[in-house]
């Protein structure tokens, strides 16, 4: 079956960089679009990133020009890496697969458990 195990966060200090990782298995990984999504304590999930399958890509207003998608097809792993971090980033990521190149959850079918980024001030 699918699977998307994410891993790489942590606590870091603000101003601090960050990079989170997404291993896939169980699908064609270079056929997927590629996204990270994060939830923040009492806030519904939101779109962070995504990635086509030609490595365009689109950000969320909130971090466009500190953080970084990117995809190693070799690896079937799809990378965030976040710069210069403030304590509202602080969130669990998820990173999701799916056959739409979008920024709504609904687009995405296959879902990882998350990993906890707490970014401190």
């Amino acid at each position: 079956q699918v699977q998307l195990v994410e891993s790489g966060g942590g606590l870091v200090q603000a101003g601090d960089s960050l990079r989170v990782s997404c291993a896939a298995s169980g699908l064609t990984f270079s056929s997927y679009k590629m996204a990270w999504f994060r939830q923040a304590p009492g806030k519904e999930r939101a779109f962070v990133a995504t990635i086509s399958r030609s490595s365009d890509t689109m950000y969320a207003e909130s971090v466009k020009g500190r953080f970084t998608i990117s995809r190693d097809n070799a690896k079937n792993t799809v990378y965030l890496e976040m710069n210069s971090l403030k304590p509202e980033d602080t969130a669990v990521y998820y990173c999701a697969a799916g056959q739409i190149w979008s920024m709504g959850q609904n687009d995405y079918n296959y879902w990882g458990q998350g990993t906890q980024v707490t970014v401190s001030s």
